[in-house]
């Protein structure tokens, strides 16, 4: 078994799903720059956010660390089925983090910031993004842990403090756990691959604060 296969395939994607579902957000990434940003003004613009920006952190960081730890090997290995299924149940489980983790950063921000006080519709649209990824085909035994931990985290949260309060470390941490390279391999770099996303939320925690007039 080659050494960045780390998890053997659940679910099954093929190179042309990759090349026309996600790694369009991976190619393109760079342009997104030189599109205008909309401002943030209601629940559903911000819904839209909150989606958007997880995945593209998503996707951007776990294909990036991909590649830079696979080098020219990296495109070789979109044949392989058991790579690709571990690629995609990786991508399922971090992005599920990460929308957790925006949610109770753009509601805690507008807690403390706007005044906004109805934190139950981070729930809310946290669960209505869900229900609209299994028409994507995000897995449902990670849709229904998804749930289960936003509502653990929900409880015990923290909502005056929690957007100052290093709020990306879960799906820092989770890219680290779920990313499909050998262990001995993730161990080297670990400082490396937590603080890439890291740097990726932090260009999201400007934009927010930039786009946000509620």
């Amino acid at each position: 078994m080659p050494h960045t296969v780390l998890i053997m395939a659940k679910y099954k994607l093929t190179w042309k799903d990759l090349q026309f579902n996600d790694f369009k957000t991976y190619l393109f990434a760079m342009f997104k720059a030189f599109i205008p940003k909309k401002k943030i003004t209601n629940l559903d613009e911000l819904e839209t956010f909150i989606q958007t920006k997880s995945a593209w952190v998503t996707q951007v960081t776990l294909y990036n660390y991909l590649k830079t730890r696979m080098g020219t090997r990296y495109v070789l290995h979109f044949d392989n089925d058991e790579f690709m299924g571990s690629v995609n149940l990786a991508k399922w489980n971090i992005y599920s983090v990460a929308l957790q983790d925006l949610s109770f950063f753009t509601f805690s921000y507008l807690k403390v910031n706007f005044n906004f006080q109805d934190i139950n519709q981070s729930k809310e649209i946290f669960n209505k993004i869900l229900d609209d990824e299994i028409s994507n085909k995000m897995p449902l035994d990670i849709v229904d842990q998804a749930r289960i931990d936003f509502d653990n985290r929900f409880q015990n949260i923290n909502w005056e403090n929690y957007y100052t309060d290093l709020p990306f470390n879960p799906s820092a941490l989770s890219l680290y756990k779920w990313a499909p390279i050998a262990e001995e391999l993730k161990t080297l770099d670990r400082k490396i691959v937590l603080n890439s996303m890291i740097l990726k939320w932090d260009v999201i925690k400007q934009e927010f604060q930039n786009l946000i007039q509620f």
